[in-house]
């Protein structure tokens, strides 16, 4: 008998399998990976900064977008990044104040972190995915995380 709402039971056999393609395993063990060599300290730090930014009202635009950030960092693989179809002035205006406040430093810690994760084979595709994210990282605003099985990231 299977409990399980993803697994299915083959007619005639009795055995249960799961749902799951190898892409969902893979993914599922790349967030794994990344969430004990560098997503919990990354995460901390976009957690701090939006924080930070929180505690005046003119920046809590930007303490949201930490937020938004962090969730993200936090189990990357099979989501992607994409751009806002309404994002206007307000958006680039504050991806320049951004980049000089929280930007610089948290992609200072993602190349940091890349370059530790590199040391290993298995740390190479998560290193990998960590340089990719600094775009985001530098520029947040007019972007938004959505979920899509088929990236990697």
């Amino acid at each position: 008998m299977c409990f399980r709402k993803k697994w299915r039971i083959i007619e005639g056999s009795g055995e249960c399998h799961s749902g799951f393609d190898k892409e969902d395993e893979m993914r599922t063990l790349l967030n794994i990976i990344w969430f004990l060599f560098g997503g919990v300290w990354l995460w901390l730090g976009y957690m701090f900064f939006g924080i930070i930014a929180c505690i005046f009202i003119v920046t809590i635009p930007a303490g949201i977008a930490s937020f938004r950030i962090a969730s993200y960092v936090l189990w990357p693989f099979g989501k992607r990044v994409v751009d806002m179809p309404n994002a206007g002035a307000g958006s680039a205006l504050m991806n320049i104040v951004w980049f000089f406040v929280a930007g610089l430093w948290l992609a200072l810690g993602h190349v940091m972190t890349a370059l530790a994760q590199s040391i290993t084979i298995i740390g190479i595709p998560v290193a990998i995915a960590n340089i990719k994210m600094i775009p985001i990282t530098c520029f947040p605003f007019g972007k938004m995380v959505v979920t899509d099985p088929k990236a990697i990231i």
